[in-house]
């Protein structure tokens, strides 16, 4: 549900609304402000027919995902939500956050997935919760290659907002931070998923 305060664009999830449909203000993400936004490519040598992304994801056994950014990945799993959804939950850690993602597939095909995700972020500091949204897809390059891209952006939650201002920190370090820290996670499992997806998709040529 997407509403307007003031000159915040705010998301209401599932975990900001009470039972009785009334917003938990802290749960509201902010989406006019950006934490990290990174993306990262890398070539998939198999034909792009060969390579179904979610059918990856959501088979993805977990040795297979802590391969895939050692030692940042640390456990992973499937499940749904209560309408049937798929979600993908990943255990890791994005420089010294432990990072639980609740990611919903908003789009789920072979060449994109679109995961959204309002995370629990486990900082030195303490516990707040972040908006993570991960785009995963593919593109031909040639009848024999195609080009990967893994993106990921995160929002900061008005939970998040209240949580470094407790700590004295500003919006621009902790998005510095968030983009330090997540921009290289992101450098480094960009090419081994590639790696993953492409040896998934050799096996079903």
């Amino acid at each position: 549900m997407l509403s307007m305060e003031g000159p915040n664009t705010v998301i209401d999830t599932p975990e900001s609304l009470a039972r009785d449909g009334t917003r938990h203000v802290a749960g509201t993400i902010l989406t006019d402000k950006e934490l990290s936004n990174s993306a990262y490519t890398h070539v998939i040598r198999a034909p792009i027919q060969h390579v179904d992304i979610a059918a990856w994801l959501f088979k993805l056994p977990e040795a297979e995902y802590c391969r895939c950014c050692p030692p940042d990945h640390i456990s992973c799993g499937t499940t749904s939500t209560d309408d049937g959804t798929p979600m993908s939950i990943n255990v890791e850690m994005i420089g010294r956050t432990l990072m639980i993602q609740h990611y919903v597939a908003e789009v789920a095909t072979p060449t994109l997935c679109r995961m959204v995700s309002t995370s629990d972020a486990f900082t030195p500091n303490g516990h707040t919760r972040v908006q993570v949204i991960w785009t995963l897809s593919a593109k031909p390059i040639d009848e024999r290659t195609c080009e990967y891209t893994n993106s990921v952006v995160a929002h900061p939650t008005v939970e998040f907002m209240e949580f470094i201002a407790k700590h004295n920190m500003t919006f621009g370090d902790a998005a510095a931070a968030r983009q330090r820290d997540g921009g290289d996670h992101n450098r480094r499992e960009t090419p081994l998923f590639a790696a993953s997806i492409e040896r998934q998709a050799l096996s079903r040529g």
